[in-house]
Formats: structure tokens, sequence, C-alpha cells
């Protein structure tokens, strides 16, 4: 899915909706917090898993069973 990069109007929006209101000196640094974000979730996902289960599917006493508690 393509992604558009926010404008700072853009994320004043989003700001609002989320009930957060910024300041108007402020947008263009949220937009670009935004983009920057974007770009490491993007690198993320181009990442293979395969067979890789979910985090909650992970039980640390299983990979150490003679661990001292």
């Amino acid at each position: 899915m393509p992604f558009a990069e926010p404008t700072p109007p853009e994320a004043a929006g989003w700001a609002a909706r989320a009930g957060l209101p910024l300041p108007p000196d402020r947008h263009a640094v949220v937009a670009a917090t935004a983009r920057h974000i974007h770009s490491v979730v993007a690198v993320l996902r181009e990442l293979d898993f395969g067979d890789t289960p979910p985090a909650a599917a992970y039980r640390a006493e299983q990979e150490m069973p003679d661990a001292a508690v």
C-alpha cells in the first residue's frame, strides 16, 4: 500500500482527531516524526518472518529448562 507523506496540516488534523490539538509551530515537527516512524515500519514490513510464531506463543521456560529461578 503506497504511503503519501503527511503534510503538516494533515498531521495536525490527525492529532486533533486523537484529542491532542497542536500549536501551529508543532505541525511540521509532528509531520516529520510521522514520516520517520513510517520509514522504520516500512523496513519491518519488508522482513520475512516465515514460520516464526507470534510473540504470544513464546515460552521462556522452554528455552532454558535448567535456569535457576
